[in-house]
């Protein structure tokens, strides 16, 4: 299988200027003047006589027909007759807010009947009354099968617009054949024999979590002073020349190639690299734990589509052969036990299937108000160059 490259687009060191970049940031995230009420945005749904579906996901996030296998997808549009376009074009978070806030943001089409976005973003989405609620009585697996953790999010107590397509774990990953083990993120920001041969993620929650973390701080719940610290801290590891850039999506290949020899990574991506010399392993100061969610946008033209999709990427079985394939944590209950008959060298695969222990180890991105997130994120962006 083809290495995961699933969250974000490479930013790289260069670009934008410190100012630039916050300013940016100040302008992605301003939105109150784009808020809509989601129930004066609807579109007559056609999924009766237009059986077709348009999502857009994260790309290498879903398994493939190849050498007799029938796809999670394909078997959906066989059971449903839906046919489904299915296009690999959420490379970022902000990325994707920038693509299509023009047209929700001001009650028109995306041309999108589902997307999946990252816990913050889906947050942001919701809240701003860009996304339709889902109609309970049409997706029960969910309400069903959702594992517990994942079952009630802040901003989303009820599940009322969304649904998990898949969970994971943020650590370290390097390649044992250039590099000795590395255990802790403060390695990563501070060894010398990393120096320039590092990357950290673009993903500013995975990775000031770490950065908050290093010094003790909760990502769930710190203050300003200690963000400062810890905006310092990475500041003065970029200026010291300790990474080769922020990234996302071919950090996997940088790796693999010796490019870069340590790296924050997502733990699906290594899982799937097919590639012994890569490791992945959690810190020592914790892990950060995130979910990409399936959401309807305004305007979604075929919502009862959708609809049958997430019901049925919460049957216990089809939930299993999404998570073998990708190795991210599966958001279905009973999933595990299906796993005995799809997979059963995967049945106690930790990154699929994670313990208590484990679960006890991660940390979550403290929810942010529009003034912090524009602060946050201007903060983030000017050292990074984004």
């Amino acid at each position: 299988m083809a290495g995961l490259e699933r969250r974000t687009l490479l930013k790289g060191m260069g670009g934008l200027t410190a100012l630039g970049a916050s300013a940016g940031a100040l302008t992605l995230f301003n939105t109150p003047d784009r808020e809509q009420d989601p129930a004066d945005c609807q579109a007559t749904d056609v999924s009766e006589s237009d059986k077709r579906l348009i999502y857009s996901n994260w790309p290498e996030y879903i398994d493939e027909d190849e050498d007799g296998y029938v796809s999670t997808l394909t078997q959906f549009e066989k059971d449903t007759g839906i046919k489904v376009t299915y296009t690999a074009d959420v490379n970022d978070n902000n990325e994707f807010f920038a693509k299509v806030s023009n047209q929700l943001g001001s009650c028109s089409s995306s041309k999108r009947d589902l997307f999946a976005l990252t816990d913050w973003m889906a947050a942001r989405m919701i809240q701003v009354g860009w996304i339709q609620k889902l109609d309970a009585s049409k997706v029960p697996n969910l309400h069903n099968n959702i594992i517990e953790s994942l079952k009630s999010p802040e901003w989303d107590k009820k599940r009322e617009y969304s649904a998990p397509w898949q969970s994971g774990l943020t650590g370290i990953a390097y390649n044992k054949s250039k590099v000795g083990e590395v255990k802790s993120f403060a390695e990563l920001v501070s060894r010398k024999d990393l120096k320039g041969r590092v990357s950290l993620l673009s993903e500013m929650r995975d990775t000031m979590g770490f950065m908050l973390l290093i010094d003790g701080a909760d990502p769930e719940n710190f203050t300003e002073a200690q963000w400062q610290v810890a905006i310092d801290r990475l500041a003065k590891a970029r200026n010291d020349g300790q990474f080769r850039s922020f990234t996302g999506n071919d950090y996997v290949q940088d790796l693999a190639a010796g490019n870069v020899v340590a790296c924050e990574a997502w733990s699906g991506d290594i899982a799937n690299a097919g590639d012994e010399n890569l490791v992945w392993l959690p810190p020592e100061e914790g892990i950060m734990i995130w979910a990409d969610n399936m959401l309807v946008p305004n305007l979604a033209r075929h919502q009862a589509n959708a609809e049958k999709w997430i019901d049925y990427y919460y049957e216990p079985e089809v939930a299993a052969k999404l998570a073998a394939y990708n190795s991210y944590i599966c958001p279905v209950k009973g999933g595990q036990a299906a796993m005995e008959k799809v997979d059963p060298e995967q049945v106690d695969n930790e990154l699929i299937f994670p313990s208590e222990q484990t679960l006890s180890q991660t940390h979550r991105f403290m929810a942010l108000d529009e003034a912090e997130m524009r602060t946050y994120e201007g903060d983030f962006a000017d050292v990074t160059g984004a």
